[in-house]
């Protein structure tokens, strides 16, 4: 592994450790609990071949990039800028983010059938502050450094007119924009992903993979949550949302007047007679709390490491909620990035994600089979073919 503050080639590595889970050790939010070199080289949430601090003073960026595993093929994940608010240590914690969102892309990537490991980026910030056309430049100057083992794009934070900034510095940026001879944004299959998991969850749970006339809480609806609930409008669904940004609600209930909004994420997981909750802001949604409170009988969202911490998984399954891995499910949009890499084709890159239903009934089928939760058996999925793969 390597620790790096400065730009250039870092030396290339090909050990991969295999993980077992792909849950967060701890919090981000507590950074003062564990020292980052436990998680990195003595536990099994580590494992990850490289990680590279990068600072630039001029620009003011500070980020981190993690590579966890290149077994299947260069990382690919996206760029989170997030500053941490209330955080004594933030780099610490975006640290900790970097390193467990790495993790979590190389089983996505391995589970959507991508021949691609899994790789993140945290720029520490306030994107709506610091971000700026000096500090992308420099960040994608790093990127160039990687010499192809890191492959980066859009997430929280960034957006497409980003990713054309940082693609005028290295050639290994995808989520551009059409003009720049990208795909544009990934929220479109990724939200279709999750809405074909749902459906899967649904025929495996009720017989069928119908939602008409189900009754499901979407908590987010930004970048991808207000396009999921298109698909699920359309799909004619009784939809229930909330969302702590008044303008993103208030462009859902234009555009569907059938849509209730609930005050909060409270409000939103005791909803009575709810059937799928679907968690499409950040991680961490389902912790201790909420999953006693749930009401929902399935759980299948955009969000990113939903389960808290270990062990949720085994709670969600003991009070009888089928979980959804998030990993699985919301793969579309890496999925349509991945496929930019070769000439984008959005009928083509559409038609793979629509695989992710097979993918999530596979998996919710081998659990049952299994007697184990669904996490699991995706993360023995995943597992079996990175290493089939080394």
């Amino acid at each position: 592994m390597a620790l790096t503050t400065r730009r250039g080639h870092p030396p290339r590595h090909t050990g991969v450790t295999t993980v077992t889970d792909v849950r967060p050790a701890v919090s981000v939010d507590s950074p003062a609990e564990i020292d980052v070199l436990d998680v990195l080289f003595r536990s099994e949430q580590g494992g990850h071949e490289q990680v590279v601090l990068c600072q630039d003073q001029a620009s003011g960026l500070r980020a981190v990039i993690a590579i966890h595993s290149t077994a299947l093929g260069p990382a690919l994940g996206g760029t989170r800028f997030h500053a941490y608010p209330g955080v004594p240590r933030p780099e610490e914690a975006a640290l900790r983010d970097a390193l467990n969102l790495a993790r979590g892309m190389s089983y996505k990537n391995a589970l959507a059938g991508l021949e691609h490991g899994g790789g993140k980026a945290v720029i520490i910030g306030d994107p709506q502050q610091d971000k700026s056309e000096e500090l992308l430049l420099a960040y994608g100057r790093f990127v160039a450094g990687l010499g192809g083992r890191y492959v980066t794009a859009c997430d929280v934070g960034t957006y497409v007119q980003d990713m054309d900034v940082v693609a005028r510095t290295n050639q290994w940026t995808t989520g551009r924009s059409p003009e720049a001879g990208g795909a544009g944004d990934s929220s479109v299959l990724t939200a279709f992903g999750v809405f074909q998991g749902m459906r899967a969850a649904a025929q495996h749970r009720w017989g069928a993979p119908d939602l008409a006339g189900r009754r499901v809480g979407v908590a987010g609806v930004g970048k991808v949550g207000h396009i999921l609930v298109d698909h699920l409008v359309e799909a004619g669904a009784e939809v229930f949302v909330t969302d702590v940004r008044a303008e993103s609600l208030a462009r859902v209930l234009t555009a569907h007047p059938s849509v209730t909004a609930v005050d909060d994420t409270a409000a939103l997981i005791t909803t009575p007679g709810l059937d799928v909750y679907a968690p499409c802001a950040l991680g961490g949604a389902l912790n201790d709390l909420t999953v006693q409170a749930l009401t929902a009988g399935v759980v299948c969202g955009a969000a990113n490491n939903q389960l808290d911490h270990p062990g949720i998984e085994k709670t969600l399954a003991d009070r009888g909620v089928l979980y959804a891995p998030d990993y699985v499910v919301n793969s579309g949009g890496v999925i349509q990035v991945a496929d930019e890499l070769h000439g984008f084709d959005f009928a083509r890159a559409k038609a793979k994600a629509e695989k992710i239903y097979d993918t999530t009934l596979e998996i919710l089928d081998r659990a049952h089979a299994e007697g184990v939760p669904p996490a699991a058996a995706a993360d023995r999925v995943a597992e079996q073919r990175m290493a089939a793969a080394r």
